[in-house]
């Protein structure tokens, strides 16, 4: 009697006061009754309070001078960053003339026969043609240039990671403590890396080498953890009782249990450290990064694309012969002793090739294989921006549109993001957050939104915010549109597949020239920068969520009846909600990544304060920038993953 006493009010309330959102939501309002009067009382000001703020300017001001006066005599520099500096120079350097000595031909037939031994012979002969066209539009050098600077910063990069990933893998303790700390180095923009390395280690190869493996090792180090963390149980049971030691358990069980992760953090290794090419080249590296660097600073489309195109080229054949790795065994089949075999063959002739080579004096580039690409691609864009970017008739030119998205959305949304007081905006973020997680995402969305504050750059965190959620906002619907279409056509998809490669490929810097050509500069160019970077990875999850629809609840809705519109709407989307909420997520990630990029083209607000204190030496503004940056990542992380709870009770 007592328990139906207990349950019958509860049964009779409205559905939308049992939902358990509304909990939620009663119980922040209790809380904001109690706190906001008290600080509005406070501190009346809408703006973020001036005594909440602290000042980091003159603490890392005296490090940026200690640093300078220090740098040539502190037996720390001598004695271990600069023998730390002249280890990177030396490796590069080694890693270059071995590629110059091999000349052209060995190093494109030595890449087409690691990629035949890995994955067969047409991707070998992919490679091949990849490795031929970095020739002919006339960028074999700096495509060597950009390899030898990757190969060094790739093995650094996945050194490092597979040693914390063991670390983390085989320590609940220590993977605890590391999870953060990577955490942080993932979100943390790839530009604010630069200002500390170039304080250290000043303009050049170690400081560029050195900020892409701060940057492209947290993936190496994360999957290897996962996977040694994910070792089938019964298997290591099994081989626990036959007496092993944790060190044979390693070597014989976890680890090659672990052989995809660790493949996979490899491939993400490369992508990322591959990323920074350009970026790199901002600190003095040579290759096609600075190709392209130099391109944007004359806005040379076509010089630009010339130097895009091999780095595409490079990231879309590392990518493939890497993945195909993990299936090696599969797809080749065969002995270990006919592998080795097929192994040494593939030296012999690559060895054979470039002594070829040497010996008829054929190591450069024949300069009469040339192609410029460069005058074509610039008059097709001096066209484009001639009859595009103003003065279309009834729908007026690029231009215009930039301009209208500026005054219509763009400036609404800053402008009513910072007129909202202080506490309003983190009510909201923990609003937004509790609804779909827990009380310990809230927490944490709220305290990176109020570490922003702290840092004092509360209204250009706002500004900053307003672009990321105008890009991701436009991102999304391209995004689900296109992704829908590709779900539902077999022949979409392969349409759009190596559309999608190239634009998932190519440097971020690479997208600001044709926007900034058509566009102009400003806020909106950046938001277009940032779509159009985002946009593959949005399409490709949404698709990949879409096919992996059970099939049964597809046949049972269309055994009823439902027409294609009511399947998609009733069935696939919920069912593929998941898959919908990743792609959300990875938007506003790869958003956020090109703000500071978009900084160099008007967007103002925090990615010009880290361009600016890179430029300008200031450590202070642009690592608080970076901060910032990192704490806007960290909250809408938060904000667009939920918690699922009952998971979490029943695991």
């Amino acid at each position: 009697m007592a328990t139906i006493t207990a349950t019958a009010p509860r049964s009779g309330l409205p559905g939308f006061l049992r939902h358990p959102a509304t909990g939620k939501l009663l119980l922040l309002a209790v809380a904001a009754a109690v706190l906001v009067p008290l600080a509005n009382a406070r501190w009346a000001s809408g703006s973020w309070p001036h005594a909440l703020t602290v000042d980091l300017t003159e603490p890392l001001g005296k490090a940026s001078d200690w640093v300078i006066d220090n740098r040539d005599s502190h037996p720390l520099f001598l004695y271990f960053f600069g023998y730390v500096s002249n280890a990177v120079v030396l490796s590069v350097r080694a890693v270059y003339l071995v590629l110059l000595a091999a000349g052209w031909a060995g190093v494109t037939a030595a890449a087409a026969l690691v990629a035949w031994r890995v994955a067969g012979v047409r991707l070998a002969l992919g490679t091949g043609a990849a490795f031929l066209a970095c020739g002919l539009l006339g960028m074999w050098i700096p495509t060597m240039q950009t390899l030898a600077l990757m190969v060094v910063a790739v093995l650094a990069s996945v050194v490092i990671g597979v040693l914390l990933g063991l670390a983390a893998g085989l320590s609940d303790r220590t993977y605890r403590a590391l999870r953060p700390v990577l955490d942080t180095m993932q979100v943390f923009p790839a530009y604010a890396y630069l200002l500390p390395v170039v304080l250290v280690f000043g303009m050049g190869v170690p400081a560029a080498v050195l900020a892409t493996v701060v940057y492209a090792a947290p993936p190496m180090a994360r999957l290897t953890a996962l996977g040694l963390r994910g070792a089938d149980a019964g298997v290591m049971e099994a081989v626990e009782s036959l007496g092993t030691t944790a060190r044979q358990r390693l070597l014989t069980a976890r680890i090659p249990l672990a052989r995809k992760e660790l493949l996979l953090g490899l491939n993400q290794t490369i992508m990322m450290a591959l990323s920074m090419a350009v970026i790199a080249s901002v600190i003095g590296a040579a290759g096609l990064g600075d190709r392209v660097y130099q391109a944007l600073a004359s806005v040379d489309v076509g010089a630009a694309l010339a130097a895009g195109i091999p780095i595409v080229l490079l990231a879309v054949v590392l990518d493939r012969v890497t993945g195909a790795a993990g299936t090696v065994d599969e797809e080749l089949g065969g002995d270990t002793g006919s592998r080795w075999t097929g192994w040494a063959y593939a030296a012999v002739v690559a060895v054979a090739v470039a002594v070829a080579g040497r010996l008829t004096d054929r190591l450069d580039w024949p300069e009469a294989w040339l192609v410029n690409i460069a005058e074509p691609v610039n008059r097709a864009v001096d066209w484009m921006t001639d009859h595009l970017y103003s003065g279309v008739p009834y729908v007026g030119g690029t231009a215009d549109w930039a301009g209208h998205f500026t005054t219509w959305v763009l400036d609404p949304m800053r402008d009513g993001l910072q007129w909202l007081p202080w506490w309003s905006v983190l009510l909201i973020v923990a609003a937004l957050a509790w609804l779909i997680g827990t009380w310990r995402t809230a927490l944490t969305a709220v305290l990176a939104m109020a570490a922003i504050g702290v840092l004092g750059v509360w209204g250009p965190s706002l500004d900053t915010l307003s672009q990321v959620l105008a890009a991701v906002a436009v991102t999304l619907v391209l995004g689900f549109a296109t992704g829908i279409a590709a779900a539902r056509s077999e022949r979409c998809e392969r349409v759009l597949r190596p559309f999608l490669d190239v634009f998932q490929t190519m440097p971020q810097f690479v997208y600001l020239i044709p926007v900034v050509a058509l566009f102009g500069v400003g806020r909106a160019p950046a938001v277009a920068a940032a779509v159009v970077y985002a946009l593959p990875a949005v399409v490709r999850i949404t698709t990949q969520g879409l096919r992996q629809v059970d099939p049964a609840a597809m046949e049972s809705s269309r055994s009823m009846g439902a027409t294609g519109w009511q399947q998609l709407r009733q069935v696939q989307l919920p069912l593929a909600r998941p898959a919908l909420l990743l792609a959300l997520n990875q938007g506003v990630v790869l958003v956020l990544a090109v703000v500071i990029i978009g900084g160099l083209v008007g967007g103002g607000a925090l990615g010009y304060d880290v361009v600016f204190g890179l430029a300008q030496g200031d450590l202070a503004t642009g690592l608080v920038a970076g901060a910032a940056i990192v704490c806007l990542g960290l909250m809408l992380d938060r904000v667009t993953q939920p918690t699922d709870r009952r998971t979490k009770k029943g695991a």
